[in-house]
Formats: C-alpha cells, structure tokens, sequence
C-alpha cells in the first residue's frame, strides 16, 4: 500500500511540475503554446522553444489520454526571449 501511495504521489508531483513556464519578458507575461491554440497564444515577436519537460511528461502518460492531449495542445512551446527586431531574419539567405 506505502509504494502504491508513493508511486501516485511521484507521478503527481512529475505531473504538476512538468509543463511549460509562462514567462515575463520587458514586463509582459507571455504564456506558452502548444498545437492546437497556436493561433491564439502565439506572438510572432517571441522566440519558442520545445518544453522538454512537456515533451517527457507526455510522452510518460500517453496511455492516459488526457496528459498528452493537454501537454502537446496547449504546453509544448515556452517563450524564451524577445526576437532581434534590429537584424530581422530574411528567408532564402545564405549567410
């Protein structure tokens, strides 16, 4: 019954702890994105990166449906930083 009960508790504890961070950059907070609310939480002005938690934790509870959904639609991309506005990325270039 204890392993039981600490097993449940680890798995809880791995659970509450393994989602993408929001993030405040020049006082604004901005909230992580996953795939299926991209169009509404992403900022085009943000750098992302892959949560590897997010990655862990969903890839730990697949069989329960429910986690990864969670993690993967809403949680997979954790803003890190504010994009270079002074030397904008220009596409096809060869540097």
């Amino acid at each position: 019954m204890k392993n039981k009960l600490f097993l449940i508790l680890v798995v809880l504890v791995l659970f509450c702890t393994s989602c993408a961070e929001n993030k405040t950059i020049d006082g604004v907070t901005y909230r992580p994105y996953g795939l299926l609310n991209e169009k509404e939480c992403k900022n085009d002005s943000i750098n992302y990166e892959v949560s590897g938690w997010a990655v862990f934790s969903g890839v730990l509870f697949f069989e329960m449906i429910v986690p990864p959904i969670y993690t993967f639609g809403y949680n997979l991309f954790e803003p890190v930083s504010k994009k270079n506005e002074s030397h904008p990325e220009m596409k096809g270039v060869v540097k």
